[in-house]
């Protein structure tokens, strides 16, 4: 035999404390109600008039009064509060089996479902809890869908180049050539860019992603990233990198690995999209936290652009950034870096004016 449900229990329990009452109630009248009604007979006997001879008769027709009064009583009280137990029962069940059916329509992939409030104060929280997780796992999955999306789109394109240029190679329409093994070596770099990159940007997300932080001394580490890079501006005169870092800039509480990591990420992009002009590296310390920009004078962002350039994929001209050999989710990766390290990361931009992302690190202590 079956465990009741909660239904049945609550109901039980309500009967079970009227009947409770009623017992003792029909108990103690019955023993202590005689009892009292012969001790005021004797008192009005001696006052007024001799009821001795008819003290019988007014006991038993006091018993049948309260017998008849305490029948109807019970059986009124319990009729009126079987009903209301039943209704309570059902006020506090409902929400709960609508919450039931809600989570079996979860587990059948319905995830916009919702409850709905309840009168009950502890019930329409529990239902408001519910609905966050609920919107929750709704935008999680909506995530998922697009990630996969985004990610069968980006690994799409060099498949198809090396799938190409495999079949000429095999069938002899395309001859061997050291620019041919240039390309397939480009497509397949990229695919593992990306593998390596998702599974990083994975990993932060997971909270699976250590970060050393220690006091870190800013101006000979971004120094050394911007030298990186200028040593490859050599030959082009239209394109200067800047260094403005003061040597004064205070220590910050970050890991320098992953501080290389987000210059790398942010000085790469700016000298990919200006073609003539500056980038700049700037650092300064405002209140608790230095920040670190990095200014160019290239192609910059339309306004409509720029509340998604941290997320993942998104590219103004996908194109472009696909021939230039980007992943698309170098700059989520860099902003949650940042936010693993206690800063926060920002954008500003003009089109064709350029463009500044800077982010904060934390001043260590000890400065």
């Amino acid at each position: 035999m079956g465990t009741p449900n909660l239904r049945t229990r609550l109901f039980l329990s309500h009967i079970i404390v009227m009947l409770v009452g009623v017992t003792t109630l029909t108990v103690i009248g019955k023993f202590s109600s005689p009892r009292y009604f012969v001790l005021y007979l004797q008192m009005i006997e001696g006052r007024i008039v001799s009821i001795r001879q008819i003290r019988g008769d007014l006991m038993r027709a006091f018993e049948l009064a309260w017998s008849r009064g305490a029948f109807w009583s019970i059986a009124f009280g319990a009729s009126a509060a079987g009903g209301l137990s039943y209704l309570v029962a059902n006020r506090i069940v409902q929400p709960l089996e609508q919450m039931e059916a809600i989570t079996k329509k979860f587990a059948a992939g319905q995830l916009n479902e919702r409850v709905p409030d309840s009168e009950i104060p502890e019930l329409n929280q529990l239902a408001s809890s519910f609905n966050r997780m609920a919107a929750d796992l709704e935008g999680v999955e909506q995530r998922r869908r697009e990630l996969v999306s985004d990610l069968s789109h980006e690994l799409r394109t060099p498949l198809t180049i090396v799938e190409g240029y495999l079949e000429g190679l095999a069938d002899g329409t395309i001859a061997p050539s050291a620019e041919i093994y240039q390309v397939l070596t480009r497509e397949t770099g990229r695919m593992r860019r990306l593998v390596n990159d998702l599974q990083e940007l994975s990993k932060m997300e997971a909270g699976y992603l250590p970060i050393d932080a220690q006091p870190v001394d800013l101006f000979p580490l971004i120094d050394s990233v911007v030298q990186r890079f200028a040593d490859q501006l050599l030959t082009q005169d239209n394109l200067k990198l800047v260094f403005d870092v003061p040597a004064e800039v205070p220590l910050v509480s970050a890991d320098p690995g992953r501080v290389e990591q987000i210059l790398v990420n942010l000085i790469g992009n700016a000298l990919r999209y200006t073609d003539e002009g500056c980038v700049t590296v700037r650092a300064e310390r405002v209140d608790h936290f230095v920040w670190i920009a990095v200014t160019d004078t290239g192609r910059g962002i339309a306004p409509e652009d720029l509340p998604h350039v941290f997320e993942r994929f998104w590219r103004a001209d996908r194109s472009r950034d696909r021939h230039s050999g980007g992943t698309g989710i170098g700059l989520a990766i860099s902003r949650r870096l940042v936010e693993l390290q206690g800063g926060t990361m920002e954008v500003e931009s003009e089109l064709n004016r350029g463009t500044t992302f800077r982010f904060s690190l934390p001043v260590d202590k000890s400065s």
